[in-house]
Order: C-alpha cells, then sequence, then structure tokens
C-alpha cells in the first residue's frame, strides 16, 4: 500500500531562483541595472534574452527578491516591482515597464533601429496598455495554464 504524499511546498518568498548566469551589479559596478522578477520563469527567459542585445556589457541583472535590492534601493515599491521591470540607469533615474525598453532601444546598439518607432509621439500610448497586458498574462503567453510556482500572479 502507498502512502499519500504532500504536494511540493511552493518556493518561500525569499527564495531565490537556480543560479544565474546573468552579470549582476556586483560584477558590473558601473553598469545600468535591471531589475526583474527572478521567480518568474516568463520574466527571467526575457532578460536572458536582454543579455544577447547588450551586446557592449551596459547592463547588470538582479532580481526583484534579492535582498540586495531593498537594501540599495529601498525606495522601490515591491508591488510595482511586480507588476513591471525596473531599469535603474548611471544617472539614478528609475525607467519602468515601457519606458525602460524605450529607454534600452536608445542605450543597446542591436535596438538602435526600434528606436524611431519607440520615440514616435503617442507611442506609449499604445506601449503602457500593451506591457500591462503582457505583465497580467506572462504565464499564458509562455506557453503555459498556469503558473509553475504561482509567483506570475500579481498582487492586486
Amino acid at each position: 500500500m502507498s502512502e499519500l504524499q504532500a504536494p511540493p511546498a511552493p518556493p518561500a518568498a525569499d527564495a531565490k531562483p537556480e543560479a544565474s548566469t546573468l552579470p549582476s551589479p556586483a560584477d558590473r559596478p558601473e553598469s545600468e541595472v535591471v531589475i526583474y522578477d527572478g521567480h518568474c520563469n516568463f520574466c527571467r527567459a526575457q532578460v536572458e534574452r536582454l543579455q544577447w542585445w547588450d551586446c557592449q556589457d551596459k547592463l547588470s541583472y538582479i532580481s526583484l527578491h534579492d535582498p540586495e535590492v531593498a537594501r540599495r534601493w529601498p525606495d522601490l515599491p515591491k508591488e510595482r516591482l511586480l507588476e513591471e521591470m525596473c531599469l535603474i540607469d548611471r544617472q539614478g533615474r528609475r525607467h519602468w515597464g515601457p519606458e525602460a525598453f524605450r529607454y534600452l532601444t536608445y542605450r543597446l546598439r542591436r535596438l538602435w533601429w526600434l528606436m524611431p518607432v519607440m520615440y514616435l509621439p503617442g507611442m506609449m500610448l499604445i506601449a503602457r496598455p500593451v506591457y500591462r497586458w503582457i505583465s497580467r498574462h506572462r504565464y499564458l503567453i509562455a506557453g503555459k495554464t498556469e503558473c509553475d510556482s504561482g509567483s506570475c500572479s500579481l498582487h492586486r
């Protein structure tokens, strides 16, 4: 007779995903920093793709769940970080969600071809709701019917 086993527990809120090959702010102290949801498979995949676009090594990456984020940037609201990525440039300015992507088209040589489109008048009126929709449905876009760990759902 087999015993019933309890389902595996979800990862702790502060659990780190498996080791990342992405450069951290400690690896690149003069870089611009991308803060993303490291517990979300879709988010991690997009950030790993972003590393390819960064052929000049201008960026470093850190999960919003890393305690270093709260230590270095205590004013960043965690709820907002769960909804959209944040890019902190070398001057300390914060670029959120679609504005961060637009900024990257200016900073990353491989994305320059997109810059004219992203800076068209009114483009953010389109980009903001599209980004919010993608953020809310990111696990479905990744081809899953539900999130592996539950961390893809947004706190509302």
